[in-house]
């Protein structure tokens, strides 16, 4: 059973995967609220502050956000995890399926956030490029944005071509590469209700330089950078993150 024949559709069935959420589901939770803290003492966002959280999965960190008393929308491509996040809307928090390569609410947000490399899916820079149009269209002229993406370079250099990993009775088999298109592309094989699994997945490998290039085009400005979920200072060949926080080239 492959689900990768294509290319730039393969988050479409990978995310609403159960076996996805089982893969990832060991990631640390606490480091992420932690950051998120860290995060809201430096942009210092009003209580009534709207944000919207950009491919947020199954929304728990959507959740959380709202539990700072802001007004918080929750969008993912993955009609799945939108169905489990909506059974927790509240005044607070809502949650709907969309494509970010589609506008949505011109000029409404006070904050968009991207978590936890959740960009650079797309076949062609015109998506990528169009992604980030978006954002500066959904922010009011005020507004932030926060993308938080790995380090790409150590990525690249420390990359474990192969690995198995099991999670609770599921033994997933990882092989990883770069391709000539410069994409990290990681393959995901293994065994669950009597089927053979095989998915890929594939992020585009930006650098700061990249993003740079990217979010000018876009009529945007990157104002800072952080190496990690602590915010300490971004050293491109030690950090494990690029976090991004920038807002329109007139801000």
């Amino acid at each position: 059973m492959r689900l990768e024949s294509n290319k730039q559709a393969w988050f479409k069935d990978w995310f609403n995967s159960p076996y996805y959420h089982l893969l990832y589901k060991n990631r640390d939770e606490q480091e992420a609220k932690n950051f998120i803290d860290r995060l809201l003492l430096v942009l210092k966002p009003t209580d009534d502050a709207t944000v919207l959280d950009l491919a947020c999965g199954k929304g728990r960190y959507s959740r959380y956000l709202a539990e700072k008393s802001l007004y918080v929308t929750g969008l993912d491509i993955a009609e799945e995890s939108i169905r489990f996040a909506q059974q927790f809307e509240n005044e607070h928090l809502t949650f709907f399926q969309h494509d970010m390569r589609l506008p949505y609410c011109i000029n409404y947000f006070d904050y968009i956030f991207n978590f936890f490399t959740s960009f650079g899916y797309f076949e062609t820079e015109k998506d990528h490029l169009k992604t980030v149009v978006n954002i500066g269209k959904g922010l009011r002229p005020d507004g932030k944005f926060v993308l938080d993406f790995f380090n790409s370079k150590k990525v690249i250099q420390n990359l474990k071509p192969e690995e198995v990993k099991t999670v609770d009775t599921v033994e997933f088999h990882i092989t990883r590469l770069v391709d000539e298109q410069g994409y990290i592309v990681k393959n995901i094989q293994f065994e669950g209700q009597d089927q053979h699994f095989d998915f890929t997945e594939r992020v585009r490998a930006f650098t700061l330089e990249d993003f740079q290039t990217l979010f000018g085009k876009a009529g945007m400005k990157i104002a800072r950078t952080f190496g990690n979920y602590n915010l300490d200072e971004f050293d491109e060949s030690a950090s494990d993150r690029l976090i991004l926080v920038g807002c329109k080239a007139g801000c």
